[in-house]
């Protein structure tokens, strides 16, 4: 007791700012990983060190060696294996405090914008036709809009509908939608590396956590199968929407007026649906 006294009455503001701010690190850290294959290497990482000091404690030579040799170099593995998640960690860094705010056109612009997605989206569920719009935010995505073919046109339900009508040349990738414009039809995405996923999950829902993966982008998904709706924000899949949901999360992107995204606004959001 009396250490601890000791410790408290020599414990300065400085240290308590401190403390709290490599708890934040750490909490940030664990939201950037949390769900990804990262997670399960940050465990196996813990469980090494912790056999570190033990063998160390316990003497035993040979298995201290060689555990010591694999956390040498294993410090350039792990930033091989965690590329993915670093570079979603620096461009988090790189964008502002708002993530939306790169979005923000006319309001009318933006509610109409709103609106013709989501007719589109209800449109394209009711009649089961597979989609995929992809919304940029803050990281461009003009690497992924050169993959497909360029549209440079104005957002409207009718547009996003003849788009994904099967057997059209454009149905088959993904559409690109920045502010009120819609860049490009047919992209290619990249697909997300996550083995944890459903499998009944096909290739448009596997594209649109690959994208969010990669940037701070609001995927949307209809299923050809089902006609299900889905969304998928910083490789999160959050399956099963209904239209009003939609139209929230769009709002909270285009008209950003309780307090930003809506992942953000969501701390208890849902996780893929199984």
């Amino acid at each position: 007791m009396n250490s601890i006294r000791n410790l408290l009455a020599t414990m300065r503001i400085q240290d308590i700012i401190d403390i709290l701010l490599v708890a934040l690190l750490f909490y940030w850290i664990y939201t950037i990983i949390r769900g990804t294959r990262a997670e399960q290497l940050s465990k196996g990482i813990v469980v090494l060190i912790i056999l570190t000091r033990l063998s160390e404690w316990l003497q035993m030579y040979t298995l201290n060696y060689i555990l010591n040799g694999i956390m040498t170099f294993g410090f350039l593995a792990v930033i091989i294996v965690f590329q993915p998640e670093l570079r979603r960690g620096l461009e988090f860094i790189g964008r502002s405090s708002s993530l939306s705010s790169g979005l923000l056109v006319e309001s009318s612009e933006e509610k109409k914008t709103v609106s013709e997605i989501v007719n589109a989206v209800g449109s394209l569920s009711r009649q089961k036709i597979g989609a995929l719009i992809v919304i940029e935010r803050k990281t461009g995505l003009s690497e992924i809009v050169d993959t497909g073919t360029s549209i440079d046109g104005n957002v409207s339900s009718g547009l996003l509908i003849n788009i994904f009508i099967p057997n059209t040349p454009l149905h088959d990738g993904a559409v690109i939608i920045r502010r009120s414009t819609i860049l490009s039809a047919a992209s290619f995405l990249p697909l997300t590396d996550n083995r944890s996923l459903s499998k009944e999950l096909g290739t448009r829902h596997r594209a649109a956590i690959g994208v969010s993966e990669r940037s701070d982008c609001l995927s949307i998904v209809v299923s050809e199968e089902t006609g299900s709706i889905s969304i998928a924000e910083n490789g999160k899949l959050d399956r099963h929407l209904d239209l009003s949901t939609l139209e929230e999360i769009l709002n909270s992107i285009y008209l950003p007026e309780d307090g930003g995204p809506w992942f953000f606004r969501h701390g208890k959001e849902k996780k893929e649906t199984l």
